[in-house]
């Protein structure tokens, strides 16, 4: 099955742990990327099957959404990242997220 990359952006920790959360409840995805965009930014990144990315970013977004104080400020979904990309950016799976890695 084709895999697909599903990145969130909140303002605020409480958000992205929010969205984090509700992401791999969701979906059977994995968190490949959580980090720092700028000042109070902060975003996660999840890997999975296409379907089961979108469904987890839109409960992630929902759940970022209803924190209180917190805002999802950007989201993207990219059905089938190249190689290329996978291999610059940090989308990939590592040694670190490959036991949680989901088929």
């Amino acid at each position: 099955m084709p895999m697909a990359v599903g990145v969130i952006e909140t303002l605020g920790f409480p958000s992205v742990l929010a969205a984090a959360d509700a992401m791999v409840k969701a979906g059977e995805v994995t968190i490949v990327y959580y980090g720092q965009a700028e000042s109070a930014r902060l975003l996660v990144a999840v890997r999975g099957h296409i379907a089961e990315v979108k469904r987890a970013v839109e409960a992630g977004i929902a759940a970022g959404e209803q924190v209180k104080l917190g805002a999802v400020i950007t989201y993207y979904i990219v059905p089938n990242p190249p190689k290329n990309v996978e291999t610059i950016l940090p989308i990939h799976f590592t040694e670190e997220s490959e036991p949680f890695r989901m088929s």
